[in-house]
């Protein structure tokens, strides 16, 4: 491994937007674990797979592809994109919006929120951990008192970028943003402002400006084709050229080795376009050994999760009482015993589908939350449960409302910690994996040329 690729790395993920920032050294053991694994990869095959080979070089065409493009290429392409009006490119537009309507909308559709953020390292101590909820426990308040919510983002909250525009983050869909943040809104009304809640980032009070489904097509119609003709266009001609070149070259080249040549030269040009396919490359295998090693195999290893879990039980008891059960709405209220009668003799694991089947199949009679609730996860289990002083707003048109379960001190099984329990045996089925990489391969830092890391 040599400085450059340990620097762009390094640099790469200790960025100014990275909260959890690592000092030089202490980047050191991660990116050895992380070139081990690439390597146990190699060692098994995975590169060579075709499947493997298809992914990257698809990723590696789209970096070189483009450099077969001439300026006047580039004014042939722009005189070309004019059939815009063609019907096989309406047709191919139309598709292209369907797909991403549809994948879109099949996640919950978009959301227009704006938040404020205090932020909070994950190692925070647990001073700062409490000046940080202080903090946005204090800007929470302000709001209830009517203070002005996009004024106080751009006073107090954290994330400049969305500061600046009053908090509001544009519309999202999921997997755009945190896990957390993204259940958070998405499950808010337009109009409704969140208790703080953390994520990675730290902590965040959302409100939700807008929500609905994907875009509308004769709203965005003319961009989708004309993306699609100049992509269509361009990727015309770059072929063209390709093979342009395939045909005169001597020895005659496949179109395949051309852009294997250029990507060569291009890589051996510009370090940082090398280090970018390498990272691709790597990330792949890694991503591919990784579920092989680690998160796949824990997640169905169902005899190692119970034997962690036995071994570890101390590690999951609670500080308080949790409420396992459902907290549900009706529209009818005759559904409210309905339900209850519906699951009562049935294991906990089977409730969400037996309610499903039962009350949702054809027509949505119910809506309900099932889960293991602590205090603050859920505003009906908070006012029915534990008794406190909130308010749960029912969705409309579902007038009825009720919980039904049982307080638990303590979990029942490894099912009611299940997340936790396999986050835990990934973290153990890792660290033995490297330690097993650490002893089959020797690593040798030269110091000496680690101290000039970012300093040549």
């Amino acid at each position: 491994m040599s400085r450059s690729e340990f620097e762009y790395s390094y640099n790469k993920n200790n960025s100014e937007m990275v909260v959890d920032k690592k000092s030089v050294a202490e980047y050191v053991d991660l990116f050895i674990n992380y070139k081990l694994k690439v390597l146990a990869a190699e060692e098994a095959g995975i590169d060579t797979t075709q499947s493997f080979k298809k992914e990257f070089l698809s990723y590696r065409d789209q970096q070189i592809r483009p450099a077969f493009l001439s300026n006047d290429d580039l004014k042939r392409e722009a005189a070309e994109v004019a059939d815009y009006y063609g019907l096989d490119l309406k047709r191919e537009a139309w598709k292209v919006y369907v797909e991403t309507r549809d994948r879109i909308d099949s996640m919950g559709g978009m959301v227009r929120p704006s938040h404020i953020l205090v932020r909070m390292s994950q190692k925070a101590t647990k001073e700062q951990e409490a000046a940080a909820k202080t903090r946005i426990d204090s800007i929470y308040k302000a709001i209830a008192k009517g203070a002005d919510f996009a004024e106080l983002a751009r006073k107090c909250s954290d994330d400049m970028g969305s500061a600046k525009r009053g908090g509001d983050i544009s519309w999202i869909c999921k997997g755009q943003t945190l896990p957390e943040f993204e259940n958070t809104v998405f499950a808010m009304k337009k109009g409704e402002v969140s208790v703080p809640f953390k994520t990675v980032a730290g902590w965040h009070i959302a409100k939700l400006m807008d929500k609905g489904c994907f875009f509308p097509y004769d709203s965005v119609k003319r961009d989708v084709e004309r993306f699609v003709d100049q992509a269509r266009v361009r990727e015309r001609i770059i072929s063209q050229n390709i093979d342009s070149i395939a045909k005169a070259s001597v020895p005659q080249l496949t179109a395949e080795q051309v852009v294997d040549r250029k990507a060569a030269e291009m890589e051996a040009a510009d370090s940082d376009l090398k280090n970018l396919v390498r990272e691709y490359h790597d990330g792949l295998l890694l991503y591919e050994i990784s579920n092989r090693n680690v998160w796949d195999k824990a997640a169905k290893d169902e005899k190692g999760l119970e034997a962690y879990y036995k071994k570890n039980k101390k590690k999951y008891k609670w500080d308080e009482p949790r409420f396992k059960g459902i907290a549900y709405h009706t529209k009818d209220q005759a559904d409210i015993e309905a339900v209850k009668k519906a699951v009562e003799n049935l294991p906990f694991e089977e409730w969400a589908e037996t309610l499903r089947k039962t009350f949702n199949d054809s027509v949505r009679r119910i809506q309900v939350v099932k889960g293991i609730f602590k205090k603050g996860d859920n505003a009906l289990v908070d006012k029915d449960v534990f008794k406190k002083d909130t308010v749960d707003t029912a969705p409309q048109g579902y007038t009825f409302s009720d919980v039904y379960g049982k307080t638990i001190k303590t979990p029942e099984n490894m099912g009611d910690v299940r997340e936790q329990v396999v986050a835990d045996y990934q973290d153990q089925l890792e660290k033995q994996w490297v330690a097993a990489l650490r002893k089959k391969h020797k690593v040798v830092v030269d110091k000496q040329v680690l101290a000039t890391v970012n300093n040549h």
